[in-house]
């Protein structure tokens, strides 16, 4: 009994650990997809992005690690600092990137910016980054998390981490529903049987109730029939004569 008692209890600890699993996973894909790589979106004060190359690795930033940046006032950066901004480059425009700085400088309009460069390759990037592109400070990163997101962003990991942690829950519970019911049937049946074994109980007793009145009625019957006098006819005869 102490065993099965055992089993049922580790039975509901690994289905509320699906369960929350399953939930944790929903929330954190709507935040993910809501808000990594959206410049117009932040987490807590901070905007997070997913780091596609290795151009930082010697920095211990790696692809597939999901970065912190904080936006800032740009004066206030320094040659050292790393930050994210949105490239100029020719073979990158558009694209978010995260580069240390190596230089303050101009621009050819006179536009205050940075030389920026990867820590890996040591090899400064095309074009100054001014401030109008800088989106944040690099705070910290979580390693591979960004892997991670683009695993879960996928059919085959919304089927892993998603569809089938739910299924599993569904069909648990679909199993307690089918038990609860027919547990509910049998006690429902059992109750009938009951009801039906005391309804032919009250009606033996009836009919035995029923064959002693019968059997008091006749007796009293018969009593009544013994107590009533006989005519006697030589009597009636003689008083005629005289």
């Amino acid at each position: 009994m102490q065993a099965k008692n055992v089993l049922k209890t580790i039975k509901t600890v690994l289905i509320w650990m699906v369960v929350v699993l399953a939930v944790f996973m929903m929330i954190f894909t709507v935040i993910s997809v809501t808000t990594f790589n959206r410049n117009d979106r932040d987490l807590f004060g901070y905007k997070a992005y997913i780091v596609k190359t290795d151009s930082m690795s010697a920095s211990g930033i790696q692809a597939g690690d999901l970065i912190l940046s904080k936006e800032v006032d740009p004066n206030t950066l320094k040659p050292g600092d790393i930050i994210t901004f949105l490239s100029q480059d020719t073979e990158s425009f558009g694209e978010i990137v995260t580069h240390m700085i190596r230089a303050k400088t101009t621009d050819a309009n006179g536009n205050a910016g940075f030389i920026t460069y990867g820590t890996t390759t040591d090899v400064d990037d095309e074009t100054v980054v001014t401030y109008l592109y800088i989106l944040g400070k690099y705070e910290g990163h979580v390693p591979k998390l960004g892997t991670f997101f683009n695993f879960l962003k996928t059919p085959q990991g919304y089927i892993i981490c998603i569809f089938i942690p739910f299924m599993l829950l569904i069909i648990h519970q679909g199993i307690n529903s089918v038990k609860t019911f027919r547990r509910y049937k049998g006690e429902q049946m059992e109750q009938m049987k009951q009801e039906k074994e005391q309804l032919l109980e009250e009606r033996a007793e009836n009919a035995r109730m029923m064959e002693e009145l019968l059997a008091l009625k006749a007796q009293l019957q018969k009593q009544a029939e013994e107590q009533t006098p006989t005519p006697n006819p030589e009597g009636d005869g003689a008083d005629a004569e005289g």
